[in-house]
């Protein structure tokens, strides 16, 4: 959903919004699959834009908005 970059790292951000955690967090989305996509997607993106990056972090930002009240956000840095 983003791609950003901090110091030498190229940073692809998978944003996750739910309207409630009745089925589960927004974090529960990412599968060691959609990791793997990711990590590919992004080296297509360096490529496609003849871009070096030393090194690429995956981040996810999860973001619940229930049905009052302002949304809750939450980031995890370099997501395994």
């Amino acid at each position: 959903d983003i791609v950003a970059s901090e110091g030498i790292a190229l940073v692809v951000c998978e944003v996750k919004t739910r309207s409630s955690e009745a089925f589960g967090s927004p974090f529960e989305a990412i599968t060691q699959r959609k990791l793997r996509r990711l990590r590919q997607l992004a080296t297509k993106w360096l490529e496609a834009h003849q871009i070096y990056a030393p090194m690429v972090r995956i981040d996810v930002v999860g973001i619940v908005q229930g049905a009052v009240g302002p949304p809750e956000i939450k980031h995890l840095r370099g997501v395994e």
